[in-house]
């Protein structure tokens, strides 16, 4: 459904050309400093603007509207804004009888007979995680440890110097292009997870796969560990009880181990292309905005252990 958590709660909604999107939090810890200026940094990183990103641009600016009193959160259910603002319905009209390639146009009328929002995607846009940005911000400060999510790897390329170049012909060509981003919490301590079903790496793929787009997770060594030996892989431990090297991405048996957090998600390419035909104003890579939902969704998940 469109609520995740069990102690921290997040429920988003809105539509993409709606006139608001949102999202609620339930369990958020009392006493918490908290005002509209708190979301601007991670806000920002997931605006547009940028080469191969959307050349529509919002303001993206939130309105607290429940739960925060006297620059403190309360407790209460906060309930976090946004207006949508900067739309172009029109272009959307068509997809109604011609779904596009690769989006939810198709599944989601089946699913809803029909009646869904079809205009930028509706509920199924990228624009969605704005709430989820949102929610990170908060989560950050429940869970305040060191976030730091990036691309390191687009087109199939990890020489970065190489990317305006790639980002460019994608765009000249009417195509798109997908990135890996790679993400690392430190100062995770030991112990949070609770298996069987709700391991650390669990909670962080559900929480992860459902950011539109990604097409896979991986934590550690990932898949590259199948090619491994034992003698390889296993993590040795310190004096201290933390392992010297990190081949695990930072978990036991689905629990923390003290060291950090490690694991990358695949974006595929952005699924609206001029190439098909395809109308409105879409990234040529719309993974370069994810790094910041990355870790807003891995803050979610550690607020909620």
């Amino acid at each position: 459904m469109n609520t995740f958590g069990n102690k921290f709660r997040v429920s988003i909604f809105g539509e993409s050309h709606g006139n608001r999107i949102g999202v609620v939090l339930d369990g958020v810890k009392p006493g918490l400093p908290l005002s509209e200026t708190d979301f601007q940094a991670d806000l920002s990183r997931r605006k547009a603007g940028a080469l191969g990103t959307t050349p529509r641009l919002e303001a993206d600016e939130p309105e607290i509207v429940s739960g925060v009193f006297e620059g403190h959160t309360t407790g209460a259910p906060l309930t976090i804004l946004f207006k949508n603002e900067n739309t172009r319905s029109q272009d959307y009209a068509q997809f109604r009888e011609h779904p596009r390639p690769g989006h939810a146009d198709r599944t989601a009328a089946i699913k809803y007979q029909g009646f869904n929002d079809p205009r930028g995607g509706g509920h199924f846009s990228g624009r969605i995680t704005l709430g989820v940005v949102a929610a990170g911000v908060v989560a950050k400060k429940m869970a305040p440890y060191s976030y730091a999510a990036h691309v390191v790897e687009l087109g199939g390329s990890t020489d970065s110097a190489a990317w305006p170049a790639l980002l460019e012909a994608a765009k000249a060509d009417g195509d798109s292009l997908g990135a890996v981003v790679e993400c690392d919490v430190s100062g995770v301590p030991a112990g949070l997870g609770e298996p069987f079903w709700d391991s650390v790496e669990s909670r962080l793929a559900h929480a992860l796969f459902a950011i539109p787009g990604v097409r896979g997770v991986e934590f550690g060594d990932g898949f590259a560990a199948s090619r491994k030996k034992g003698s390889e892989h296993n993590d040795a431990f310190g004096p201290d009880g933390v392992p010297v090297t990190n081949h695990a991405g930072g978990v036991n048996g689905g629990i923390t181990n003290g060291a950090p957090l490690h694991f990358r998600v695949a974006f595929k390419p952005t699924a609206s292309i001029a190439k098909a035909g395809i109308p409105g104003r879409h990234d040529v890579c719309f993974a370069l905005r994810t790094p910041v939902i990355v870790e807003a969704a891995a803050a979610i998940v550690l607020a909620d252990l």
